[in-house]
């Protein structure tokens, strides 16, 4: 039978199959073999086939993917991580504050994004907490990732603020939902949906960091075409397998001038003479802070600047 992984739990996956009834399967061996550089070679999200009988399922082969959203795994050294695959878009939940979501973290994540063309959403949560100094700071924040082609949207989830305007972003759409621990996940899925029943936790007030109540990555049917993927906490977001040409294209401000570069794709941005790049952050066309991201992602630095 043909079905898609709605839950993952590393040993155990919950299938539904075409018959809309979900079954608990485990994977066979050989989806840990053949060279495969995944610490999960099956996903959320993913299509697989799989047969059953009265106790357990059993997947026994996986269907080419659409695409796929991967980072470094934390855990094996040279695999990646994939959070969910064939998606139609990503939400990343973001904060200006308790805690506060870098701007490098949040430029990884729309880039392994773009890496497969796959939609953006980019949304800055708890705006009830900001103070005037912070809301401009958010503004602008806003302004730049929409420049970028990149949706934008500042909520309070805790105080429903924007949240219809949100629904009808997702509504016909197959969506991951990602962000660091604490930016308000959980809460924002409950008030998304009656059927969605997460775990919330307060943030350390000593630390301002939020604490993992999301364990495995789980996909919930919100209606017959809507569907909300829910992955744990994200603290790093390491690139995998990405030159430098690869990376600058996938940042449209860059991608949009490098044949103006007097080196053309051969261009890296960084020290190269008649850079249309360079030329381009001196006259403040491209922000300084998405070059510092860039410069962070070629050189390999700390990942989550």
């Amino acid at each position: 039978m043909k079905g898609r992984v709605m839950r993952s739990t590393g040993l155990w996956y919950n299938v539904i199959g075409e018959d809309s009834k979900v079954y608990t399967c485990r994977a066979r061996g050989k989806f840990r073999l053949d060279g495969i550089k995944e610490s999960n070679p099956i996903a959320v999200g993913d299509l697989v086939i799989f047969d059953h009988d009265q106790k357990e399922g059993h997947i026994t082969e996986l269907l080419p993917r659409e695409n796929l959203i991967e980072r470094k795994s934390v855990k094996k050294t040279g695999h990646s991580h994939v959070l969910a695959a064939n998606i139609d878009q990503v939400m990343l939940i973001a904060t200006i504050k308790q805690p506060r979501t870098s701007l490098g973290f949040i430029d990884r994540f729309l880039v392994s994004a773009e890496a497969y063309r796959i939609p953006q959403i980019l949304i800055f949560n708890k705006r009830d907490v900001l103070g005037s100094n912070e809301l401009q700071e958010l503004d602008e924040l806003l302004y730049l990732y929409a420049t970028l082609h990149v949706t934008t949207k500042s909520i309070s989830a805790k105080d429903d603020e924007n949240l219809d305007e949100l629904q009808s972003m997702l509504q016909g759409k197959t969506t991951l939902i990602a962000g660091h621990s604490g930016v308000g996940k959980s809460t924002l899925l409950n008030r998304l949906s009656d059927t969605i029943h997460q775990s919330v936790n307060e943030i350390s007030g000593f630390s301002e960091k939020g604490t993992h109540t999301t364990t495995f990555a789980e996909m919930f049917q919100i209606n017959s075409s809507t569907f909300l993927i829910d992955t744990p906490g994200v603290k790093e977001w390491g690139l995998m397998d990405m030159n430098s040409q690869e990376i600058s294209d996938y940042f449209p401000e860059m991608r949009d001038r490098r044949l103006d570069c007097k080196f053309g794709s051969r261009c890296i941005h960084l020290t190269e003479p008649g850079c249309a790049v360079l030329a381009a952050i001196e006259s403040g066309d491209i922000a300084v802070c998405r070059y510092q991201s860039y410069v962070s992602m070629v050189s390999a630095d700390d990942n989550r600047r």
